[in-house]
Parts: structure tokens; C-alpha cells; sequence
């Protein structure tokens, strides 16, 4: 059995895989650029983060109905529970939709019927985080979380993605303001291409709780010794760094020395369908690659849930924080 993790950076359309994809097309009508999932699985080699987004933001045409969303993310779920995954929080982008004539209620009752089955059927409690697409504009970020009003008991949380660069979050000051109003949790991408300054402004101007990637704090070490005091969590992306060349290697990556500076790191897969693996992949790639011995894996899965949203669940926080202190890898399944 598998290391019991949270899965706390994870793009729902991100695990789209090929041949769902396809599956999709065929149900909606929808014709695909690809002639078979191997061309299309090759495609998935990227420049950087924006030849990546170009695609990403293509094969959403396939996504329709309730239906779409809801055999979306239960594939997802099916796929995190064999590899350990026992809580997750999982994003979303609205916009991406609605912009395509998707109404965002069929988002996220798509996605919700999914999420309400999780814990019975994959052992996977759930939070939902709606993300607002940086490259577009504040007030459409606005007129999303206005949209979303009627299913806030959703949603736990607003996140900020997309392309990074020239779209610093002070931009979005207002709407993050409003979402904390509404009682919403706050996260946001920021030090992934952008620079360290841009996490400076996701703390000061935006209120986040979390920093998501997070790789360019390592540049600015007044910033590192301020996450370390304040116990930031960090959720990282070993794999999609590389694939996106934020690091040529994974052996370059510097996991190993953010944790060693006292950062709550966490280890996750962004969007697994694109970058080579899913969470546990992400954990075996990082233990072979860095070294990672048993007590640093079972740090990184300590952490994923001690900066989870689980503050209204206690309980099953507590619970699955003893499972890892408990767990034996001498019971771990060979790759």
C-alpha cells in the first residue's frame, strides 16, 4: 500500500487524459486535431509554460456537460487512490468554460457529483478551489466570483492561475478582498515563472494562505526566512518544473535544500496528465532523484495534510496524520 498523502495542487482539467479525451469528442462531437491518443500523447512536449497552456486550454472543448465533469474528476479520484491519495484539493477554472458558452453551474455540479461520492467511493475527502485565469482581465475575475455566489457551499477556497509573467497578483486585489468577505479561503500561484516579488504580493496584497509552486522563493533568502517563520506552506511540482523547464532536471531540483531550510514543502502533481505522473509518480521521481529517504517522504506527506483545509475536520486531519506516522514501507508496492 501506497504512503497516505494529500494531493493539495492538482488542475482538474489537468487529468485529462488522452483517451478520455477522446472519449469525449466521440460523446460530444467535438473533432479533435489529433488523429489517435499516441499523436496526441505527443504533443505533450513543451517549451515553457505557455505552449503547455495552449494546449491545455484547447482540449477543454471536450468538456460539456454534467456528465463531462463528473467522469472527469471521478477518473482523477479513482487514479489518486491507488497511489495513496486520501485528501485532496482540487482546482478549477471557470472561466476556461464559461468563456466557450459553458454555464458555470454545469462546472460545478458536474464536478461536485463527483466530489460528494469521493469519500464513499475512493476513500478521498475533497475541497473544491476556483481559480481565476490571470492573463484575463480583474473585473472578469470579479464577474466569476459573482457567478459563483450560488454554489458557494462548494466551494472552500479561491486560487489564482494561468500565465504568470507580466499578470502579478496585486492585480486581482479586489476580488480577492471580496472572496474573503464571503468567508473563502485564499491560495495562489505565484514564483513559478514569476519572480520572488510576486509571492511578496500574493502574502501582502492578496491575504493567501498557501503558495502555490512557490520555486522562485530559493532567489530572495529574506523571503525564505519570512515562509519559514510563518510557516507558509509551499505546494511544489517537481515534475511539471521539468517539463515545463523551470529546471532542467529533476535531479537539479531544490526540494532537498527547501526542506532542509526549515520550508513546509509539499509534493504534488499539477497537471499529471501532461507532466509525466500523477502524485505517488511524483513522490518515487523525487525519492530516486534527490535521495529522499523514508523520514523526508513521510515529512513531505506530514506536511500535505497539516496545510490541507481540513480546520473543519479535525478529526480525520488527526487521523490520517497517524497513518503516516504509523505507516511502514517495508509494505510499499514496487513500482
Amino acid at each position: 500500500m501506497p504512503l497516505p498523502k494529500a494531493e493539495l495542487h492538482l488542475h482538474i482539467e489537468g487529468t485529462l487524459e488522452p483517451e478520455l479525451a477522446f472519449t469525449l469528442a466521440a460523446r460530444n462531437g467535438v473533432e479533435l486535431p489529433f488523429k489517435d491518443t499516441e499523436e496526441l500523447r505527443r504533443a505533450y512536449l513543451f517549451e515553457d509554460l505557455q505552449s503547455f497552456l495552449d494546449l491545455y486550454y484547447g482540449l477543454m472543448a471536450v468538456l460539456h456537460t454534467v456528465r463531462d465533469f463528473h467522469d472527469l474528476a471521478d477518473a482523477y479520484l479513482a487514479r489518486a487512490a491507488e497511489q495513496g491519495v486520501r485528501h485532496a484539493e482540487i482546482f478549477f477554472d471557470p472561466q476556461a468554460h464559461t468563456a466557450r458558452g459553458v454555464p458555470i453551474g454545469t462546472v460545478i455540479e458536474g464536478l461536485g457529483r463527483a466530489l460528494d461520492a469521493s469519500e464513499e467511493r475512493h476513500g478521498i475527502s475533497t475541497r473544491l478551489i476556483m481559480c481565476f485565469l490571470r492573463d484575463e482581465s480583474a473585473e472578469s475575475a470579479l464577474a466569476t466570483l459573482e457567478s459563483a455566489k450560488p454554489y458557494l457551499n462548494r466551494i472552500t477556497a479561491v486560487g489564482l492561475d494561468s500565465a504568470e509573467v507580466g499578470h502579478p497578483p496585486s492585480k486581482f486585489r479586489e476580488v480577492y478582498e471580496a472572496a474573503g468577505a464571503l468567508g473563502l479561503r485564499k491560495v495562489a500561484h505565484a514564483g513559478e515563472e514569476g519572480p520572488p516579488s510576486y509571492i511578496h504580493e500574493a502574502l501582502d496584497v492578496l491575504g493567501v494562505e498557501r503558495i502555490d509552486h512557490g520555486l522562485r522563493c530559493v532567489e530572495d533568502q529574506e523571503l525564505v526566512a519570512r515562509l519559514v517563520r510563518e510557516r507558509v506552506p509551499l505546494t511544489l511540482c517537481p515534475l511539471s518544473n521539468v517539463r515545463l523547464r523551470a529546471i532542467d532536471t529533476l535531479e537539479d531540483h531544490p526540494l532537498r535544500e527547501m526542506m532542509d531550510a526549515g520550508l513546509l514543502c509539499t509534493v504534488n502533481s499539477d497537471d499529471p496528465a501532461y507532466f509525466g505522473g500523477y502524485v505517488g509518480d511524483t513522490f518515487h521521481a523525487v525519492r530516486e532523484a534527490l535521495g529522499l529517504d523514508e523520514e523526508r517522504l513521510r515529512e513531505l506527506a506530514r506536511n500535505s495534510f497539516e496545510a490541507s483545509f481540513l480546520d473543519d475536520d479535525e478529526e480525520r486531519r488527526a487521523g490520517l496524520l497517524a497513518e503516516v506516522a504509523a505507516y511502514d514501507f517495508a509494505t510499499e508496492l514496487p513500482e
